[in-house]
């Protein structure tokens, strides 16, 4: 298989097709076509990167969601980042998140800072 940049849809289902071959073989990643395996990923995910984005999730959904995760809810925040009234009006979007809060999240919940920036 030569191994080249990936440019239109075709050539991306003909290599997706030729991997799935040399996963059915079993091929061994020491092995040339193992390298050429690992090429092909890179090849595949620069397409993808490029051609199917993955749009980063909204801030709110990201520390609600992992508020959920580690069993905290809204009262939970109270003094932390501000008032009862403050916490529920940052959790419905009302009010926007500061930068001490970004830290904070960030911090304690392990968001990154892409996700609470965007």
């Amino acid at each position: 298989m030569k191994l080249r940049p990936l440019k239109t849809a075709p050539q991306y289902e003909a290599l997706m097709t030729w991997l799935d071959e040399q996963f059915d073989r079993n091929v061994t990643p020491d092995s040339a076509v193992g390298e050429q395996v690992q090429v092909a990923l890179l090849l595949i995910k620069a397409y993808e990167d490029e051609h199917h984005p993955v749009p980063l999730p909204d801030p709110i959904a990201a520390i609600q969601l992992k508020m959920a995760e580690a069993g905290w809810r809204a009262k939970d925040l109270v003094g932390r980042i501000g008032s009862k009234s403050y916490v529920s009006a940052v959790l419905n979007r009302r009010k926007p998140l500061t930068l001490s809060m970004v830290r904070f999240f960030h911090h304690q919940l392990h968001i990154p800072a892409s996700v609470l920036l965007a």
